[in-house]
This record gives C-alpha cells, sequence and structure tokens, in this order.
C-alpha cells in the first residue's frame, strides 16, 4: 500500500496513540528506561482498516523478559518485524542496544536471537546443513551449546527441512535463535507447535536463561507461559498498549474472580439478572457463573448469593487470563463459546 496515504488515513488516530503510548511507557516502564535494551518509542505504521500499530511504546531492561499479549491482529509481530529492522516505521522509533532498528538491521540481526511466529525454513537444506548456515551468518561455532539445545529438544536434525513435522520445524528455528547464546532475544510464539512437553521443556529453558541476565521480548498466545518467566507483561489491543504490568501485581490485584454453581435454574437466572455487571462467564446447561469483582464488593456478593440456592462458591486464583480478559471481554461467554473480542 502507499505510505502516504496510510499515514494519512490513521493520521488523527496515531496522534492520538501516541500519548497514551507515552504514557503506558512513563507508568511501566520508567524503571527501564534508564538501562533500556530493547525501546520501542511511539511507534506508527498505519496499514488501513484499522490494521497497523499506533503509538507503540514501551522500554525493556537489561536481564528483563518483557511479555506481549494480545490476540491474532493486535500489532505484536508488527512490533517484532519493526524491532528486527524488515518494516520502516511511518512515525517513532524501535532500537536495540542503541541502534535504531530501521538503519542497522545488519548489526542488529548478528546481536538478536529472534524466533518468528511463521517458520519458513528452506526446503533444500537438511536441518544439519541449516544449523551450518545460520552458525556462519552469526559467527558461532559453539558445539557444545549446540548439542546441548539438539539434546534438550530432542531433535535429530540430519532429516531434510521439507519433510519435517511441524514440530521439529518449530525446534529447529529455537535451536537456532539461542545457539550464539544472544544477549537479546525476540520470540514470536515460541512454542507454537510444540507438544506440551517440549512446551514445558521450553518454558524451564525460559527460566534459566532469564538467570543468566539476558534481555528477552516474548509475544505468546500461551498465558501460563507469560506468567510463568515475564518480569512484565504489556497488553496490546487494537494496535494501541493499554495496559502495562508487573507479573507480581497481577497475583496481588484486588479484582477476584468467583466460580459460583446453582442448585437451581431459578437461582441461575435471578442472580444473572441482578449481578449481571460483573459476570464474566454464564453456562445455563451447568448453571455456573463466574464473577470478577473488587475486594471491598465481596460482602455484598455474598448477601446477593444468599437467596439464590448456591450449590458451590470458590475463588478462582489470580491469572494473567483473567487480567487480559478485562480488557477483551465485553459481555459474559455463554455456555463456552469463548469471549467476545
Amino acid at each position: 500500500m502507499n505510505r502516504q496515504s496510510g499515514a494519512g488515513a490513521g493520521g488523527a488516530r496515531a496522534a492520538g496513540a501516541r500519548a497514551a503510548g507515552a504514557a503506558q511507557a512513563g507508568a511501566g516502564g520508567a524503571e527501564a528506561a534508564a538501562s533500556a535494551v530493547i525501546e520501542v518509542d511511539r511507534l506508527t505504521k498505519d496499514y488501513g482498516h484499522g490494521r497497523g500499530v499506533f503509538g507503540v511504546s514501551f522500554q525493556i531492561a537489561k536481564g528483563e523478559v518483557f511479555g506481549f499479549v494480545g490476540p491474532n491482529g493486535a500489532g505484536k509481530t508488527t512490533t517484532i518485524r519493526h524491532l528486527m529492522g524488515f518494516s520502516a516505521p511511518q512515525a517513532g522509533r524501535a532500537s536495540i542496544l542503541g541502534l535504531d532498528c530501521w538503519k542497522h538491521p545488519s548489526q542488529i540481526l548478528r546481536r538478536v536471537g529472534y524466533l518468528p511466529g511463521e517458520i519458513a525454513l528452506p526446503e533444500g537444506l537438511t536441518g544439519t546443513q541449516f544449523i551450518r548456515f545460520m552458525q556462519g551468518l552469526r559467527g558461532s561455532r559453539d558445539q557444545d551449546r549446540l548439542n546441548g539445545l539438539l539434546d534438550r529438544f530432542q531433535l535429530d536434525p540430519r532429516g531434510k527441512t521439507k519433510r519435517m513435522s511441524l514440530g521439529d520445524k518449530r525446534k529447529l528455528a529455537v535451536v537456532a535463535a539461542f545457539m550464539a547464546d544472544p544477549d537479546v532475544l525476540l520470540l514470536d510464539e515460541p512454542t507454537s507447535g510444540l507438544d506440551p512437553i517440549m512446551q514445558e521443556r521450553f518454558i524451564e529453558f525460559m527460566r534459566q536463561e532469564r538467570l543468566r541476565g539476558k534481555t528477552i521480548l516474548l509475544s505468546s498466545h500461551m498465558f501460563s507461559e507469560v506468567q510463568a518467566v515475564c518480569d512484565r507483561i504489556a497488553i496490546i489491543k487494537d494496535g494501541e498498549i493499554v495496559s502495562t504490568v508487573r507479573t507480581t501485581d497481577i497475583r496481588r490485584s484486588e479484582l477476584k474472580t468467583y466460580q459460583v454453581t446453582f442448585g437451581t435454574l431459578a437461582g441461575f437466572q435471578s442472580f444473572l439478572t441482578s449481578f449481571g455487571r460483573a459476570v464474566i462467564f454464564a453456562d445455563q446447561d451447568e448453571k455456573r457463573i463466574d464473577v470478577r469483582i473488587r475486594d471491598n464488593e465481596v460482602n455484598h456478593l455474598i448477601r446477593r448469593l444468599a437467596n439464590c440456592q448456591v450449590a458451590s462458591f470458590k475463588e478462582r486464583k489470580a491469572s494473567l487470563e483473567d487480567y487480559f480478559l478485562g480488557f477483551y471481554q465485553t459481555a459474559p461467554r455463554e455456555g463456552g463459546n469463548g469471549p467476545h473480542h
């Protein structure tokens, strides 16, 4: 598309988003700014029809793991592509280790481990040949680290990449991203295609890399994965960052979620009608409702439940998914059909 027309179409929106992005950066990442290894400053790229990123700002400090969460199309991959120097911003900038990502892409590529969300491997090579090719690009020949990664992720790279399963292609991409032992990593949906055992193995590996002081941007749909390894998390919606929060603050949040099961359909319907503003999930067949409220509303909730024939009542542990859905869910889920985005 024409760059100027895209900028014009999104100009008003981008201008407003820049202010919001700057505010988010100040609130969520001020402590990281002084020693930022990765910095995104009012990054804007408008593809039209509401697609793109608009005034995105955040900083990631040395040794920090920063989560980037949002649904498909929210702007996560667009942001990462700008950090890799694959795309020029219409406004704002992205930098890694003080280098402008658009102006110095070759230097960025040599110093950063990158794992793309969609894996496209050359079909004419074996996995071993691909690894050697990537080692040549990175100038790295640490055979001990390479062997350790191959063992950890149970990958035999001798077969043709064309015939590899999706899981093995993902493992090969993981090995390629980490084998040069880079200090900075950009990971886009890193466990997509891995089986549950390999996902857990990857999470444990990430914890170890975090302890070694790596600076990591992790974009993922896996809430448990992000919450397990990240220090801070940004939520992106429609190309704009709507919240930046510390993982520990999610656990200590004053917002609580309670799961209530009713003994009768009448009790279920009565509560849903009178307390619907706080309902985030409702299943009529199971007569179950999930409610999200603040600490100071618990007594009011219990009083309202007193005459609704409650069969069970329990608190759900605060999670990133609950926090995330607070920004994306505009109506209660009915019967497990999923959140309304």
